[in-house]
């Protein structure tokens, strides 16, 4: 956790310092128009040779022999980089002489010149939030994995690069440290990066290990830029030398790339040596080189520099078969998106067209076509978010995954011991997800250590905290560094986690988690069955062995107890439901002999509604007798309701609060929906209560139930000797169930009453006392 939190706090420093410079960088480059004015000196006066943008230059009357007079209020020859580059970089106002004499002033706005305004400026700023906001998704989307980490680093350090070209070209002082600086070190992290790829692939690394050296480059061109800073007339000699560093570290991974790819023959290095060579041609041969030798280029670097923005986004898409980003997927349902939005699109642009009596031109038609086209695969895209998130229905590449669901579940539900439960799963997890490493780890609660029968993948299990097994819940899958931790099953004793890894990095799509966390509660319920019949099996077998087949004890037991439960569902039904449907014939009886027919309707109508009402009773009654939400969605739903039920009956303020529990015996669910009736009946009956407090608690090793009110409260020497207020049938509930029970109740003092159930528990701890 540490160590994450560590890696998270990088994460975001990193992005606090791109977003600080960048922004910083955009201000300098929108605050001072670039020109590229190139002057030579005549006679102590500063001629102007060649404008760079000479569209603009004619507007404003600029040509070549010009004299310039003032940059930016400032004396031409005392502008620092002029007697040594010879260029107008960048300027806000210049005053220029002509040749007859006439002085101009130009007031010169980012907006004057549209191309340098869109390529120093539009582009990059959509460059850099396209590169925050992959970053971002990336970081969410696929955490934790060396190569995220390094690509992520790269993909920022070229942004920082790209945009930084605008503010070196007018010599800023930032803009020229982090070019210079972010060029070199995008190159060490792409080197990092390949290190660490052929590792993912098995691959051996043809470069010395130690990467990390090569970090000194980005600290020398961070000090030669400071330096050119401080004596501009050595600018252009480190500017030499660091594109001189740039070409060295981009040929030695270009021959890196080549060697490898004729040694080993892998496909995923040839991508990556053309995703590489293709973009950074125009800036090789058309900037870099030319700048070097004859120090005039023949595209200016931010042209080139827009080929190299390909470079970050080709990794991502190099890894289509990979793990780490499976872009097969988005794809495939993109393609699935574009083919219905085309066809209704097109139908929908027939369709207007014949509405509107052909009067749309085609200019209006294909915009029409266009605004629709991609409006309908965006909210394909969205609907299928929606339907992950609020239905749970799942997609897939590969097939329809209920379809696997249920095929996975009738292979793994033939088995009739947990050993082979476990090891059918293992396997079609493994066969399903592609998975080199899938096992099931055993975690003893009184060692506190993790049990495996698996050897062989024991490197996986180094990643394992049993700090963090034991807060895996129900039905929770949770990423640690390389592998995935799933909850499988739990009892008194143990807690089964499964490990998912795949060589040294793994990422599970949102559909195959989703399928994964279905299979893990069927499973957890196959468990629960598959130990029952063993149990039950083994209780055969003893009496099988023991001297009598037969339990004469037992089967009176039970003759007795069912014999009592049906007295008192018969009286329960004698005093209630069945009293109504005699008083409801007597109704009928009287109607039927009636001779005055006057208000007959209305009298029909009042028996009609007491039927309704005697059926309601009677489905209350059978829902009391047998909850169904219990069984369908389980104990915390079905308590929900009694809980509304209650509230909408009682004259007395509710507070509750129920926790989740997990619990192997199904039959204590049932347990705990009868106390929370008997509890909540006899404050509704009983109580006379203005408030009233009852809470599920969970434990470590069961539950407990605390209840309170301020009613009229009881003697509870009379409680202990008589069956009133149902507080017998709680005790012999909780009695039962090994559990404890302890109630403290004045009269006119309400009553609380504490219930402690562990589950599994060998010795019979009852008591019952007063506080």
């Amino acid at each position: 956790m540490e160590l994450n939190s560590i890696k998270r706090n990088r994460f975001f420093l990193a992005i606090a310092v791109y977003l600080t410079v960048g922004l910083y960088l955009f201000y300098i480059v929108y605050s001072t128009p670039l020109l590229g004015i190139y002057l030579k000196e005549d006679k102590g006066q500063w001629q102007i040779t060649d404008p760079y943008y000479k569209d603009w230059a004619a507007k404003h009357q600029i040509a070549a022999g010009d004299i310039v007079l003032t940059i930016d209020g400032i004396q031409t020859e005392l502008v620092p980089n002029i007697m040594y580059d010879f260029v107008i970089r960048a300027a806000n106002d210049l005053t220029i002489k002509k040749p007859d004499g006439q002085i101009l002033d130009v007031q010169i706005n980012p907006l004057d010149i549209p191309q340098q305004f869109y390529s120093v400026l539009v582009v990059p700023f959509c460059y850099y939030l396209l590169t925050l906001l992959i970053v971002l998704y990336l970081y969410l989307t696929q955490k934790n994995t060396t190569l995220l980490n390094i690509l992520i680093l790269f993909m920022l350090t070229v942004s920082l690069a790209y945009i930084s070209i605008g503010s070196s070209g007018r010599l800023n002082s930032v803009g020229i440290i982090v070019n210079r600086s972010s060029m070199l070190l995008c190159l060490v992290l792409l080197l990092r990066f390949l290190k660490s790829y052929f590792s993912f692939l098995n691959i051996n690394w043809l470069f010395f290990n130690n990467i990390k050296v090569l970090y000194i480059m980005p600290l020398l061109a961070f000090f030669l830029s400071v330096l050119g800073i401080v004596y501009p007339s050595t600018h252009n000699l480190y500017s030499n030398i660091i594109l001189g560093l740039f070409l060295f570290l981009l040929m030695m991974i270009l021959i890196i790339l080549i060697v490898s790819y004729f040694k080993y023959r892998a496909p995923q290095i040839k991508v990556l040596l053309i995703s590489i060579i293709i973009p950074f041609l125009p800036f090789l041969f058309l900037y870099a080189l030319p700048e070097i030798l004859f120090h005039r280029f023949i595209l200016s670097a931010d042209l080139c520099s827009l080929f190299l923005m390909l470079i970050p986004y080709s990794f991502i898409f190099t890894q289509l078969t990979e793990r780490m980003f499976d872009m097969e997927y988005l794809i495939t349902r993109l393609r699935y998106y574009i083919s219905f939005a085309f066809v209704f699109s097109v139908w929908l642009l027939v369709g207007l067209y014949w509405l509107a009596n052909h009067i749309l031109t085609v200019v209006e038609m294909v915009e029409i076509f266009f605004f629709a086209f991609i409006s309908l695969t965006v909210l394909f895209f969205i609907k299928e978010k929606l339907d992950y998130r609020q239905r749970k229905v799942l997609f897939s590449t590969k097939g329809d995954y209920i379809h696997q669901l249920y095929t996975t579940i009738d292979k793994i539900g033939k088995a009739f011991k947990i050993e082979d439960l476990l090891e059918k799963f293992s396997r079609e997890v493994a066969l399903h997800l592609e998975l080199n490493h899938v096992d099931v780890l055993t975690y003893d609660y009184q060692s506190q250590q993790l049990i495996s029968k698996n050897e062989s993948i024991d490197s996986l299990h180094n990643h394992v905290d049993s700090a963090i097994v034991e807060l895996l819940q129900l039905g929770e899958i949770k990423k640690i560094d390389t592998c995935y931790l799933a909850f499988i099953h739990q009892d008194a004793h143990y807690k089964r986690i499964l490990v998912l890894g795949h060589n040294n990095s793994i990422n599970l799509k949102e559909e195959e988690l989703l399928w994964l966390e279905l299979l893990l509660l069927y499973l957890n319920n196959f468990i629960d069955n598959t130990k029952m019949i063993e149990g039950l099996i083994e209780e055969l077998k003893q009496m099988k062995q023991s001297d009598g087949n037969q339990l004469p004890w037992l089967n009176k037991l039970l003759w007795l107890r069912f014999e009592e439960e049906k007295y008192q569902l018969a009286q329960e039904l004698h005093d209630t439901n069945l009293q109504e449907q005699l008083h409801i014939a007597r109704e009928v009886d009287v109607l039927i002999h009636t001779k005055d027919s006057t208000d007959i309707q209305s009298k029909l109508v009042k028996v009609h509604e007491q039927m309704i009402a005697s059926m309601h009773d009677l489905r209350s009654y059978c829902e009391n007798l047998k909850p169904p939400l219990l069984d369908t969605l389980g104990l915390n739903a079905a308590l929900e309701k009694l809980l509304q039920k209650v509230i909408s009956r009682a004259d007395f303020v509710l507070n509750h609060s129920i926790d989740r529990l997990y619990l192997e015996d199904e039959r204590l669910n049932l347990m705990i929906y009868r106390l929370f009736q008997e509890l909540l009946n006899n404050a509704l009956k009983h109580s006379y209560a203005t408030s009233v407090e009852i809470h599920l608690i969970e434990r470590m090793d069961g539950f407990e139930i605390t209840y309170s009110d301020n009613g009229v409260g009881c003697d509870l020497n009379d409680i202990m000797q008589s069956d009133s207020m149902g507080i017998k049938g709680i005790q012999e509930r909780v009695k039962a169930f090994n559990g404890q029970f302890h109630i403290n109740s004045c009269i006119h003092q309400g009553m609380s009453i504490q219930i402690t159930v562990s589950e599994g528990s060998d010795t019979l701890d009852y008591d019952a006392h007063s506080g």
